[in-house]
């Protein structure tokens, strides 16, 4: 019929979605600002090593003391950066709680940077104290490590749920779906057996009834189970090869997914458990962050009162 168009032309095939280019070169900025700060850091820990080394006495007749002590042009500075981050990492829950910031980036690309930019916080918090945790720099800087150890178990567990690029969870099915298609192209690139591949790459199921204690344990057990079994998995591919088998870059590429492989696997057996962990996270976590704040604001307050400070 006239005016139709065959299902497989190009206008009746669904466009591919991509991340809008502007969010994309915003992460990219993101990560560039974080780095670029790492680098500085790295840079005044080198320069002011001798001075941080010397004890409080000594410090005041140091040259640099104008620039590195708490109240000094480059140790200040590293606290109003440090706090500028820290109030960054308060978009996070925001970006998750609105869909309507969709715009800004995905929650996968928020988490990130959110990530990338909390790692610089403890050494941009030691510049600022000049390396010395007594008084109010103490509290700020403690409650803020418990934050940020904090999110590093976060992180942690949120690897541990199977998620597509986006940042969307995925379901049983999904999952069980992505490990077929994962098993498939590993035998087609190494010529093995499906079955075999499944054989050697296999998981024992976790007990059942996991407390978070046991949990945390049995994640740790896996990594280093997913590294027996990529090593089982190469040895395979070796003795199958002969001489006439997969190349080095084969191998190795299908070493990668089958690394891929067994973490959905061991990740699919844990999900019910992960998922009660990270509930019970989240109420850890949230006061954790409150109190680093409350300390924070505390400290800042207590700086500008008592005029503490080279900015006015």
């Amino acid at each position: 019929m006239l005016g139709t168009v065959p299902l497989d032309s190009p206008a009746r095939r669904p466009a591919p979605t991509r991340a809008p280019q502007s969010s994309q070169r915003r992460g990219r900025a993101l990560h560039a600002a974080v780095l670029l700060v790492a680098c500085l850091l790295a840079g005044v820990l080198v320069y002011g090593a001798p001075y941080y080394r010397l004890p409080m006495a000594e410090r005041v007749r140091d040259p640099l003391h104008a620039w590195l002590r708490p109240s000094g042009y480059i140790g200040q500075s590293a606290g109003i950066v440090a706090l500028a981050i820290f109030a960054f990492l308060w978009l996070y829950p925001l970006r998750k709680r609105y869909r309507w910031l969709a715009w800004t980036g995905s929650v996968a690309r928020w988490l990130d940077v959110h990530v990338s930019a909390a790692l610089l916080l403890p050494v941009l918090v030691a510049v600022h104290a000049a390396w010395r945790f007594g008084g109010l720099i103490g509290l700020g800087f403690w409650a803020m490590m418990l934050v940020w150890t904090s999110g590093l178990v976060g992180r942690y567990l949120y690897a541990r749920i199977p998620r597509s690029r986006n940042g969307v969870e995925l379901s049983r099915d999904e999952i069980a779906a992505e490990r077929k298609r994962l098993l498939q192209t590993i035998a087609t690139t190494t010529g093995l057996d499906v079955t075999a591949v499944e054989e050697s790459l296999h998981a024992d199921p976790p007990p059942a009834g996991l407390g978070p204690a046991a949990t945390i344990l049995r994640m740790v057990r896996d990594d280093l189970a997913r590294r027996r079994a990529a090593r089982r998995f190469r040895r395979l591919c070796a003795s199958r090869a002969g001489g006439r088998g997969p190349d080095a870059r084969a191998v190795a590429r299908a070493t990668r997914l089958a690394r891929q492989e067994v973490a959905l696997s061991q990740q699919a057996r844990l999900l019910g458990a992960t998922h009660d962990l990270f509930r019970y996270w989240h109420v850890a976590h949230r006061p954790f962050a409150v109190l680093a704040l409350t300390a924070v604001l505390v400290h800042v307050i207590v700086v500008v009162a008592v005029g503490a400070t080279w900015l006015w």
